[in-house]
């Protein structure tokens, strides 16, 4: 960790994102995702994966079968991984609201990262609500991260303002 940077020290049920790896590490969760957009819940599951790497809170990888069918589209673009390889983006529809690039998923991902196939993570800034086993989640600060933030994990979070060179 750089120096300049104040660790939070966890207290009991806490993680830090210190303590996560770099390469990330991933984990099955059993915790319960809810996901709603457009006033409507549009995910409650208890299968996912979360992604941990150092300075960044979790994100949740989520079954793309999980969600309705026509819920998820292709969006433009795409961005490159160092770890997980290549990502493409999905616009998310529910009750009439339009998430643009809102979400992402790696069609082939990297080795060591297999278990996300299938998956797909969700910008939850760009979401009406999220929650982690009834908490509300505080998205990560930055257009770019996808972190989910709870009352679990402490930081500090990379992603905010003077936190690119991390």
């Amino acid at each position: 960790m750089k120096k300049n940077i104040k660790r939070v020290v966890p207290l009991p049920g806490q993680e830090s994102v210190w303590d996560y790896p770099r390469p990330p590490g991933v984990e099955r969760s059993q915790e319960r995702v809810r996901i709603f957009l457009g006033g409507l819940l549009i995910l409650d599951t208890t299968d996912s994966v979360r992604v941990l790497e150092t300075s960044h809170p979790p994100v949740y990888y989520l079954l793309r079968s999980a969600f309705s069918p026509g819920m998820l589209e292709p969006a433009p673009g795409n961005s490159f991984c160092e770890f997980k390889g290549t990502a493409k983006y999905l616009t998310v529809r529910s009750g009439g609201t339009v998430a643009e690039e809102a979400g992402w998923y790696y069609p082939t991902p990297a080795s060591g990262f297999e278990i996300l196939a299938g998956r797909v993570a969700l910008y939850p800034g760009r979401m009406d609500r999220c929650e982690i086993d009834g908490e509300r989640v505080r998205p990560q600060e930055g257009g770019f991260y996808g972190g989910w933030i709870t009352g679990k994990v402490v930081g500090p979070f990379k992603g905010g303002p003077g936190t690119l060179g991390w």
